[in-house]
């Protein structure tokens, strides 16, 4: 998985070095399957039933799962990509999102937004140690993104990763319930941070794949995949 994991991540700087105003979705797709393959990988998203793109690719409201189409990224669009590896039989996954046309262009708004889902990564990161419990995870990436006026998503959740895409445990971006499974050394998680500027409430686009905010406010995307040790968490992405 640490080999996966490298070539996971990559390939996602690879994909967000391309991203600019003008730039097509499916260019971007192109960029993940050319750049998984050259490094012996299989992009892992196309192991999923009925899905048949490595990446998938948000805009703005977008908040996970959307389809890379011909559309043209425009300056100040917040873009989030996500993307994974299998590798020797094992699965990785990681996403991350940025403003089109570069951060420093963004509004003011936009950055204090996007620096919240890193910090609250950072944080959610710091807790998955063994001994520790998946609510402390959850309860991480909440405080940060409330705190900072921000709506984490409770029906979408990071997850387990390992011989599957998706495993056990589920791993909410709030606090749904105390406690949960206790996190054990070798355990590999894929930590999500899914949050939006306004209401976290969802609905799925015509496409059937894309969900999206339902007030059509923005949403964000930081995720890595990250093995529980006894001496703290190692990043694999």
């Amino acid at each position: 998985m640490r080999q996966g994991g490298r070539i996971t991540a990559e390939v996602l700087q690879e994909v967000l070095a391309a991203v600019r105003p003008g730039t097509a979705l499916l260019e971007l797709e192109r960029v993940a399957v050319e750049g998984i393959a050259r490094r012996g990988g299989t992009p892992a998203f196309q192991r999923v039933s009925g899905y048949r793109f490595a990446t998938c690719l948000n805009v703005n409201e977008g908040v996970v799962h959307g389809i890379p189409t011909m559309r043209k990224l425009a300056a100040g669009d917040i873009l989030s990509v996500d993307l994974g590896t299998y590798y020797r039989g094992f699965n990785t996954d990681a996403a991350w999102t940025v403003a089109v046309g570069g951060r420093r262009r963004a509004s003011a708004d936009r950055q204090r937004f996007l620096e919240s889902g890193e910090r609250a990564l950072a944080q959610a990161i710091a807790q998955a140690r063994a001994g520790n419990r998946v609510d402390q995870i959850s309860a991480a990436m909440q405080e940060v993104l409330e705190r900072d006026g921000y709506s984490p998503v409770e029906t979408l959740v990071g997850h387990g990763v390992g011989r599957e895409l998706h495993e056990e445990p589920q791993i909410p971006c709030r606090v749904v319930q105390r406690g949960g499974p206790k996190l054990q050394a070798g355990m590999t998680l894929a930590i999500e941070v899914i949050y939006t500027e306004g209401s976290p409430e969802l609905e799925v686009a015509e496409d059937g794949w894309t969900i999206k905010t339902r007030d059509g406010s923005c949403s964000a995307l930081f995720e890595k995949t990250v093995a529980v040790t006894s001496n703290g968490p190692i990043i694999l992405t």
